[in-house]
Formats: structure tokens, C-alpha cells, sequence
């Protein structure tokens, strides 16, 4: 199976059905990321209108919001297809595979971020809608094209870009922005490292094999083991942080202590483990970042609901 000098696959037919065609074009939106993109983005909108928002103006959120975010996403691709045509973890992708051109994933890409801005601008505001535009900036340029293949802190910095959901979800709400979306950004951006570097852990032979200085192929367990470490207490103080400022109840400060001890507990296990040279078992942390965020921000929607 050879590659053509885009580091496509000549393995597609030349003429596919429009069932997988589309299939294609949405595996470039990266969906399991837009299923990040309403965890944190719809719950902040409850905390923000301090109860049930306006049916509409979630689904014009989420929709623009899922637009944005899909525009960055196949924008890396279309950007990282040399080095993805390498790696297992990406090796299926649709312009590895040649199910989609370059071409036709620049068109696409283009396209997806102009129409969510426009998107945002006409159904949620204008501050939503720059917002999004900054977010989609953040992940092309900043981290794809200048952070992610020079410094193992690409993804520290890089990450930033998943931060906006939260603060676009607040400032379609509310039209402007507080001390509370930004501890909310501060607590994704905290979260980010402790999620993605145990998964850097378990793909590190691909990325050393492309020359990406992800922390998991750069440094030995022990050493990404404790930097885990750090930015799982750092994201469990910044939650904390929400308490005071956003006036929280119990439910989210129980969950925020009780889930965040959690995420602490398996951050630990992976150091010890790779500190005493045992078999780690990273994915678990990934997991259990995902759980713990999850739960969180369910916590943060219901928590304005209740009189407690």
C-alpha cells in the first residue's frame, strides 16, 4: 500500500458512495473532542443564566460551537497528514486513507469556520462569536503549526484552544465576561496536561517516531508521572476556586472534592507505579480525566437548579 507525496493511502476507490464520503468529512471534525465541547459548554450556560437557559440559544451555542471546533480539527489534520500517515493512533484518517483530499479538507475546514462565526454573530452575540474565531486561531496556529512539533510544552500551551467553550458558553448568555468563566478556563487549562500526557505515555514510539516532542516520548515515566501529578492538584484547587467566587452549593462542592480526590488517587498509582518500575497503566488516567471532568460539570449545571 504506497503513499503519494501528500501522505495519502492510494488505497480508496476512485469513486466512493456519499455515505462514506460523509462519514469521512465528519471523522475530520474530530467527534469525540465535540463530545468534550458539550460537556463543558452546556453547563456553563445553567451556571450563567443561574438556572435553565433559553432552549434555543443552547442548540445555536452548541451548534456554532460544534462548527468551531470541527473547523480546528480539520485544519490539523489537513495540517499533520505527513506525520499522521505514521502514527497508529492516526493512521486511519480520511486524508491518510485518501478518502479525502487535501483540498478538500482545506475547502472544509474554511468553510466551517467562517459559517460558525457568522453562525454565533447572528443567533448568540458578538463576543461569543470573536471568541470562537480566537479559539479556532489558538489550535491552527499557535499550536499546530507553531508549538506541536518544537517544544514538549505544546500541549500546555496548545491546549488553551479547549479552554473557550467554557467562556463562549458564559458570554452567550450573558453577552460579557467574569471572574467565573475565567477560573472555569483556568480549570480546563490545568486539566489539559494531566489528560493528555498519559496518552502521549502510551503512544510515545509513534510520536518519537515523528519527531513530535510530546512529554510522554521525551521524558521517562517517573518524570511525566509527576507532572501529572502537579496539574491533577492544580486543577482540583483552581475547582475549588469556583466555590467562593460563583457562590457554588453543595453538590458541586461535594462532587468537586470527592471526584477531584479521584483523579488525584489515579494520578498517584501511575507515578508510584512507574517510579517502583512496574507496568503502568496510562489510559486509565486519560479515563479517568474524562470521568472526572464529566462529572464536574454536570455537577456545575445542576448545581444552580437546587436550593442548596
Amino acid at each position: 500500500m504506497a503513499l503519494t507525496d501528500t501522505g495519502a493511502r492510494v488505497s480508496a476507490p476512485a469513486r466512493q458512495s456519499f455515505g462514506r464520503t460523509f462519514r469521512a468529512y465528519v471523522q475530520l471534525t474530530k467527534p469525540r473532542v465535540l463530545e468534550l465541547l458539550l460537556v463543558t459548554t452546556i453547563p456553563v450556560m445553567f451556571l450563567a443564566e443561574g438556572g435553565l437557559p433559553d432552549l434555543w440559544l443552547i442548540l445555536a451555542t452548541v451548534v456554532g460551537g460544534a462548527m468551531s471546533a470541527g473547523s480546528a480539527a480539520s485544519f490539523n489534520m489537513y495540517l499533520d497528514r505527513d506525520i499522521d500517515a505514521h502514527m497508529k493512533r492516526t493512521e486511519n484518517r480520511p486524508l491518510v486513507t485518501g478518502e479525502v483530499s487535501p483540498r478538500g479538507a482545506l475547502v472544509f475546514s474554511w468553510t466551517l469556520a467562517v459559517v460558525s462565526t457568522l453562525w454565533l454573530l447572528a443567533f448568540t452575540n458578538w463576543v461569543a462569536a470573536a471568541l470562537s474565531a480566537t479559539a479556532i486561531f489558538f489550535y491552527v496556529v499557535i499550536y499546530t503549526i507553531l508549538l506541536k512539533r518544537r517544544t514538549e510544552q505544546n500541549i500546555v500551551w496548545g491546549g488553551i484552544a479547549g479552554c473557550f467553550p467554557v467562556i463562549i458558553g458564559w458570554s452567550a448568555v450573558t453577552g460579557s465576561l467574569t471572574w467565573t468563566p475565567f477560573i472555569l478556563f483556568l480549570l480546563v487549562f490545568l486539566w489539559t496536561p494531566p489528560h493528555y500526557w498519559p496518552l502521549s505515555m502510551k503512544y510515545k514510539g509513534d510520536y518519537a517516531e515523528v519527531d513530535v516532542p510530546m512529554l510522554g516520548a521525551t521524558r521517562n515515566g517517573a518524570q511525566v508521572g509527576l507532572q501529572v501529578i502537579l496539574y491533577a492538584w492544580a486543577t482540583i484547587a483552581s475547582s475549588l476556586l469556583l466555590i467562593p467566587v460563583a457562590g457554588m452549593g453543595l453538590v458541586y462542592t461535594v462532587s468537586a472534592v470527592v471526584f477531584g480526590g479521584w483523579f488525584v488517587y489515579e494520578s498517584h498509582i501511575l507515578y508510584a507505579r512507574a517510579v517502583r518500575g512496574e507496568k503502568v497503566q496510562p489510559m486509565r488516567v486519560f479515563h479517568a480525566s474524562i470521568t472526572y471532568l464529566t462529572l464536574l460539570f454536570v455537577a456545575i449545571a445542576i448545581d444552580p437548579l437546587l436550593p442548596f
